[in-house]
Formats: structure tokens, sequence, C-alpha cells
């Protein structure tokens, strides 16, 4: 039977990806670095799927993985495209399809993106379209679950203090997947490049007003300067380069107004909200 790989196998859009490909009745193969081991901190291989392992720093043990797979999900995990161009001639001496999720933000018309992480994206892409296999690109708006990161901050008290930006169409990780199994499992989709919104722009500010009332009390956000927020998030163990990208991301980020219908079009289904999003994760910050 031919099989998907899913890349980013326990992140969360792709643990969403293996539940709904299982759901589909379909093979999916869900790939991390150590058997049994979480990927990226979020969580097991979800049930259903046969776990495989590889290392995307190490294309030769992907080959493995790849032996019988037609489709491709793609989540790239690290700050630069260094390893990509192996890893996807690997995925195209096999696949004929790869799914891989990028940025609402790249602009490909412009010489340089506004920032690193919308740079790799944009690298990313290209490396993609000239991979071999048909292709499809998820230009996904600011995830939800970005707000995870608050967790302890809630749980702890009722403010939220980090960096501000501006205000996007926050989408659903579960959408995402939604359109990611539709263009790994059906015709129609190769070639297109998706720009996946939530159905409303919202603040980091109304985000965590949201939370509150998913968890039943009042929460607020307080913006910090870039030098404190640097400061808080090395504290909390994330890798300097990574926070570097993050805060030069969200400094860079235009005001937009963007809201799509993707989501519906694809699925049939309308983008979920912010507020069910909060509503349905409301125990991750009690």
């Amino acid at each position: 039977m031919d099989k998907t790989l899913v890349i980013g196998s326990t992140g969360n859009v792709g643990r969403e990806v293996v539940d709904r490909l299982v759901a589909a009745g379909a093979a999916p193969r869900a790939l991390s670095r150590r058997q049994g081991v979480p990927d990226e901190g979020v969580g097991r291989v979800p049930g259903g799927a046969e776990a495989v392992v590889g290392d995307l720093h190490d294309p030769a043990m992907l080959e493995a993985a790849l032996t019988g797979v037609r489709s491709v999900f793609l989540v790239w995990p690290f700050l630069t495209a260094e390893h990509a161009p192996a890893v996807l001639d690997a995925i195209g001496r096999h696949a004929r399809r790869v799914v891989y999720v990028s940025s609402s933000g790249v602009d490909r018309t412009a010489e340089r993106q506004t920032d690193p992480i919308r740079q790799l994206h944009a690298d990313m892409e290209a490396l993609v379209e000239k991979s071999g296999p048909e292709w499809t690109v998820l230009r996904a708006d600011t995830f939800a679950s970005n707000a995870r990161g608050w967790a302890a901050q809630i749980r702890a008290g009722d403010v939220v203090r980090g960096p501000d930006a501006a205000p996007t169409a926050v989408i659903d990780e579960r959408d995402i997947a939604a359109v990611a199994v539709r263009a790994l499992t059906e015709d129609g989709h190769g070639g297109a490049t998706y720009v996946l919104t939530g159905p409303q722009v919202l603040s980091r500010a109304e985000q965590v007003r949201a939370i509150g009332d998913a968890v039943g009390r009042p929460l607020r956000f307080e913006a910090v300067p870039p030098d404190i927020a640097r400061e808080r998030m090395l504290a909390d163990g994330r890798p300097p380069a990574l926070v570097d990208a993050l805060l030069a991301g969200a400094e860079a980020r235009p005001a937009s107004e963007l809201v799509t219908t993707t989501v519906e079009d694809i699925t049939g289904a309308p983008a979920r909200t912010f507020a069910r999003w909060a509503a349905d994760r409301a125990d991750v910050f009690r």
C-alpha cells in the first residue's frame, strides 16, 4: 500500500495530519529522530501510525523511511535550509507528491524577505518546487498553537508578558492539517500555493483575552521591550539563534488585514476561530 510520510509528526501540525490520515483510512508513516522519543517537546507519535526513525541532518537515514512512500508532508524544523537539498533529493527518489508548510508572510517577488524565518521559508519553497515531485505549498498565518508558549505565565498569574507584534489572522493547526491531508490524498492540488488564515485578525492582547474567557478568569497582555523579551526567552532555555529570529519576525511583521477563505474552499468547513481553539485547549492553561 502506498504510504504518506509525515515529517514533523509529533509537532502541533504534524500530529493533526497523522490523526486525520489515520481517520481517513490512509497509511501514515510518522518520522521521529529517535524511536518513541518526542520531537520538539510536543508528544509521542500518534496512535495508528507506523513509527519510523530518521534524522534530517542525515538524509541517508531517510531511505528506509521513504520506501513505499507516495506522499510526504514536510515541516522544516531548522533555521537554515543547509541540509534541505539532500533531504529533498531523497524525497524525490521515492515520493510523487510533497506538501510543505510555509509562512503567509513570504513574498517571492522580493529579493530578500523581511526576517530570517520568512527568508528560510522562501528558500525552502524554491527548493521544494524544483525537487521533482508534484508540490503544494501551504502558506499559513500565525499558528494558534504558538499561544501554548504563554501557558506557564497564565498558570502562574493573570498577565502575559512578551514582545508585541502586528495583529494577524491566527489559524488553528487543525485547519492547516485538514488542508494538508486534502493535498496529500487528492489530485488537483499540484503546483498550488495556498494562503491559509483564520477567520479573524487578532492582536496578541485579544488572543490573551480569549484564553482568559476559555479558562474563566480575566487575563491581559503586557508588551515588553525586545531586549527584555530576549533575556526572558534565553532564560527559558531557547537557543539564541531562534530567539533572535523570533524577535526579528515580530518586529518586522507589517500590519495586515488578510483573511482568506481557503480553508473552507478546500475542506468545506470554515476555519475555526481562535476563541474555539482556546476553549478546546483550555486545560493547557489551567
